[in-house]
């Protein structure tokens, strides 16, 4: 029987028809999304749209991140204690937590500390038997240097762990509030090993969430059921849809139809027409991300920090900034938004100065330009609204200082890994951070660890800066710490392995009897508080 439901729910997955694919006469919610999931579990993946999917709607952490105070919150972890020298952190565990009850999966037990155990160790562990399941990467986590840092995970007691450190590391803590450090259930891992079945462990997800997975149907929707037993509060929707939809003319003409409640990233145009209706409510959050213009180093020209830099002056930023974000983002001066504790202004970044530009392509063997490739991201995105608008913009400031581009696209997934796979010679990206904490940016994105992983876009890999970020990490003074990400900063000003462009504003727009969703400045959206009424 176990099997044979395991059969209809992977049909599911592949997106064959299901006797519930039209909405079900349920009291629900429609959230308009931009683009399909790569996975069903975070820990496979950073993928801001498939986070925004995922992770606060079907899993819990042990603990969170208060977006107005900064401070840690329990979830799954009632209380923690941190050793004096830094190296364990003991947390003790909530009880009476139900795993998800499925059409693939029934458990026979609560959540305890055996799946914390298997849900970090799958991280780091070769003996752990999920660890090469899938494409055994674990990006964030090993970008972080988190899967090098835990030396073992101790089970004291039924709801009682301890996580042994080889060093005190000043973000731990912060990065096991991130969406992507979700627990797991090791009851169902293995179950699905007992009947070989673990490929689907990352796919028909089984989590302690607000929402339980009913169906996913590619580029077109997902959908959720509401938990009925779920430990912290008792949900509002009975269900829970995501209308897959990549274009963001046709979200928002479904949001006005009444087709969506609710939907992501509205243009500036688009939310100048959306603020004249009395039955729409637009919201606007100042948010942790960077959007960026990342070349691969490893590629020549781009393996010139001369080259990069020319590149870059030839960039009108300020013209990016009136035909792409509309208001809705502040041109960058570093790496770091404004809003993050560690931020210094880069007073060397390049600024726009063709002349410059050629001059440098000239002193470094390019007086006669060279031809390129722009990759731009086929979605919408808070750290860049319009890849394509800002590549084409970009393509003609280039083509002025006889640089030919042609502007590469692809479908968001096959797109992120062909970035990947570092195929691209620049490629316009951007990172919306999961905690308030600066290592966030950095480490992800710009290290050796990420570079190995495949998520470092730029192709970077520089030992001073990597023992920077390390220096940071081995100190919980701020003052010093700053000091490190303020030298990290003017490093990236200066090698210019990426270029930053702007900071954008978290938006949404949503049915005014959509009611419970609040926009957070780092992270992903969280829907367990949403409720609809007439």
């Amino acid at each position: 029987m176990y099997t044979r439901l395991l059969g209809i729910a992977m049909v599911l997955l592949m997106g064959c028809q299901d006797e519930d694919t039209q909405y079900a006469p349920m009291e629900g919610m429609v959230y308009c999304a931009e683009a399909n999931p790569v996975s069903f579990n975070p820990q496979v993946t950073t993928t801001g749209s498939t986070i925004d999917l995922i992770a606060k709607q079907l899993y819990n952490r042990l603990l969170r991140i208060d977006p107005i105070t900064g401070e840690f919150i329990p979830e799954l972890a009632t209380s923690w204690e941190i050793s004096d020298d830094g190296t364990e952190v003991t947390f003790n565990l909530r009880e009476d937590v139900k795993f998800h009850t499925t059409r693939y999966f029934t458990p026979s037990r609560n959540f305890n500390a055996d799946d914390v155990v298997f849900t970090f160790s799958r991280l780091f562990d070769v003996y752990n038997p999920y660890h090469f399941v899938g494409e055994a990467s674990y990006p964030y986590f090993q970008s972080v240097g988190l899967d090098q840092l835990i030396r073992n995970i101790r089970k004291d007691s039924p709801y009682q762990v301890t996580f042994e450190l080889f060093n005190p590391e000043s973000s731990f803590l912060a990065n096991l509030a991130t969406d992507f450090a979700v627990i797991t259930s090791q009851e169902y891992a293995m179950t699905l090993m007992a009947n070989e079945q673990m490929d689907l462990f990352d796919q028909l997800p089984v989590g302690t969430g607000p929402f339980v997975y009913r169906e996913y149907q590619r580029d077109r929707l997902i959908r959720y059921y509401s938990h009925p037993e779920y430990w912290e509060h008792q949900v509002n929707l009975d269900q829970l849809v995501f209308d897959i939809t990549p274009n963001g003319t046709t979200r928002i003409a479904k949001l006005l139809t009444k087709e969506c409640d609710v939907t992501p990233h509205p243009s500036a145009t688009q939310s100048s027409v959306l603020r004249q209706r009395d039955d729409i409510e637009l919201e606007q959050q100042d948010n942790l991300n960077v959007g960026y213009w990342a070349f691969n180093t490893e590629r020549v020209p781009f393996n010139n920090p001369q080259v990069r830099r020319a590149l870059a002056h030839a960039i009108n930023v300020d013209k990016i900034m009136q035909a792409v974000y509309y208001g809705q983002g502040v041109k960058a001066a570093s790496m770091l938004p404004p809003i993050s504790w560690a931020y210094e202004q880069q007073s060397n970044l390049p600024q726009y100065d063709p002349e410059k530009a050629r001059e440098m392509l000239s002193a470094a063997g390019y007086e006669n330009g060279f031809d390129m490739t722009i990759w731009a991201m086929p979605v919408s995105r808070i750290y860049n609204p319009n890849a394509r608008k800002m590549a084409e913009l970009m393509q003609s400031d280039l083509r002025a200082i006889g640089v030919n581009v042609r502007i590469v696209e692809y479908e968001w997934n096959t797109f992120l890994q062909r970035v990947g796979e570092h195929r691209h010679d620049s490629v316009l990206l951007g990172w919306a951070a999961d905690t308030p904490d600066p290592d966030n940016f950095f480490s992800p994105l710009l290290s050796c660890a990420a570079t190995y992983s495949g998520k470092n876009p730029a192709n970077w890999c520089n030992p001073e800066f990597d023992m920077l970020l390390t220096q940071a990490l081995d100190t919980t003074e701020q003052a010093q710490r700053q000091q490190f990400y303020h030298q990290a900063q003017q490093m990236i000003a200066k090698q210019l392995p990426l270029f930053p462009l702007a900071h954008g504003k978290r938006s949404q727009a949503r049915d005014s009897q959509v009611k419970g969703i609040s926009l957070s400045p780092f992270g992903g959206i969280s829907l367990a508080h949403a409720s609809k009424k007439p």
